[in-house]
């Protein structure tokens, strides 16, 4: 269900999302992992969840969809960058958030779009692939960067900006579903910190008003 505004959520709270908000069949993460303990700011202009002193940006080097190494940290420097990760495959909500911030962008002026890096981080390489990954990410607009590779890393990196990642789940009809955090970081351009949360509701207004300021690296 979407809601207009992006709550303000207590550091409990959003522990609590990113254990348990899941974008697989049963949507429940096993708590073998604890994520990064966040803290919300407590005033905000943005819509999002402000987080306060923020998220380092993960030190990930996985393959973008040409097949060629990405640092995440280093080539997305001085962008706007917003951290999404999940899987093609996905049912629901992968292609939602992503078509909802495609959506935003196209709303924006060229400044804002070209200030403004999108990543998806796939939680299931064995099946995303980097080329049928690009295909996926192609038809939200060239802001997309799709990045594959091993999953412990994966794992890992999600962890470190409060997200929890499983394994992917084979079922017996053949399927596979990946259970993972659906939030979305958003990380700003002049000091690289993940500054705001997007939680699974986040609508297409909310992010269309957030991306100016973060762009301008508000505080």
């Amino acid at each position: 269900m979407h809601r207009t505004r992006a709550l303000r959520l207590s550091a409990t709270a959003l522990i609590a999302a990113a254990l348990l908000a899941g974008c697989g069949t049963s949507g429940a993460h096993h708590e073998t992992d604890k994520p990064a303990a966040l803290s919300a700011a407590s005033d905000s202009p943005y819509r999002g969840t402000a987080m306060n002193p923020g998220f380092a940006k993960p030190d990930l080097v996985l393959t973008d969809t040409t097949d060629k190494p990405f640092d995440l940290r280093k080539q997305t420097a001085g962008k706007t960058t917003l951290v999404f990760f999940g899987y093609t495959n996905c049912p629901d909500v992968c292609p939602t958030t992503m078509s909802d911030i495609s959506a935003a962008l196209a709303q924006q002026p060229q400044t804002v779009r070209d200030n403004v890096q999108v990543v998806f981080v796939t939680t299931d390489p064995e099946r995303d692939a980097p080329e049928s990954l690009g295909t996926w990410l192609k038809s939200f607009g060239p802001n997309f960067t799709g990045l594959s590779g091993d999953l412990a890393k994966v794992k890992k990196a999600a962890l470190s900006v409060g997200i929890s990642v499983e394994d992917p789940t084979k079922h017996h009809d053949g399927t596979v579903t990946s259970d993972h955090g659906t939030q979305v970081v958003a990380f700003t351009p002049d000091d690289n910190k993940g500054r705001v949360v997007y939680t699974h509701g986040t609508t297409v207004d909310d992010f269309a008003h957030d991306l100016p300021l973060l762009v301008q690296n508000a505080p």
